[in-house]
């Protein structure tokens, strides 16, 4: 499938020396299946359809990537951090996989410069430059295999994510929850009560919270705001098991 791509794939960027530039300078090697990333810079808003019906976006590259970069940095963490345990690693992962993240990474990079999409940037998903990020990556496996990809994303990690800084960042556990039903494309609903007022007099809040109609976690506190949080926790806690 990927080589009689080659033969129909027709993008604005086709033997453009300026992404040939970009690339070289974003990856540090010159890309050998130039129409792989081509390919993961088209929007699905800009999707290209083959005489066969075939639609080329960057979509299924994206996916792709997202596998490989989740493997990826989940190496990198288990290297460097031999004295933590599993929570912390999987916090960390998520705190750099993060949507919000990999779109501050791209524009890093310069790949918000080189997309190709037919959508007002103003109406544009917030997340649309992260995801080419991650297409970026499936296009680097697809060409170069692991090893060479890998190497990338250590390069990415060392001159640009902070990992001390991250690692002091306060996690707001509702927003990572929502961002990840969003990302599986999955139904969440916050349902949240006050009980019965407690011996100080303080409000109770129980927060239920579901995705796709089953209760993946439940929280109490004293606000509407902390039960959330608290649910959203378990949530996560309970996604990340599976």
């Amino acid at each position: 499938m990927l080589y009689s791509l080659r033969s129909y794939l027709v993008s604005p960027f086709y033997r453009n020396k300026k992404l040939a530039s970009s690339l070289v300078r974003i990856l540090g090697f010159m890309p050998t299946h130039m129409k792989l990333y081509e390919m993961a810079f088209i929007h699905k808003s800009a999707s290209l359809i083959l005489p066969d019906g075939t639609t080329i976006n960057n979509e299924r590259l994206e996916y792709l990537g997202d596998a490989i970069l989740d493997a990826i940095v989940a190496d990198y963490l288990f290297r460097n951090y031999p004295g933590e345990d599993e929570g912390f690693l999987t916090k960390m992962r998520s705190k750099m996989v993060k949507r919000k993240h990999l779109n501050l990474l791209a524009m890093r990079l310069g790949i918000d410069k080189m997309m190709v999409a037919q959508t007002n940037p103003v109406n544009v998903s917030k997340h649309l430059y992260g995801n080419a990020f991650e297409a970026l990556v499936g296009a680097i496996y697809l060409d170069k295999g692991y090893s060479k990809t890998s190497k990338f994303i250590e390069q990415i990690i060392k001159r640009y994510v902070n990992l001390e800084r991250l690692l002091r960042t306060d996690t707001d556990y509702k927003s990572q929850l929502i961002e990840w039903a969003q990302k599986y494309k999955q139904e969440i609903i916050f349902e949240s009560r006050e009980e019965i007022k407690t011996n100080s007099h303080l409000p109770l809040f129980i927060t239920l919270v579901k995705i796709a109609g089953e209760i993946v976690g439940r929280g109490l506190g004293n606000s509407k705001k902390d039960s959330e949080q608290k649910a959203a926790k378990m949530g996560l806690e309970n996604l990340l098991k599976v």
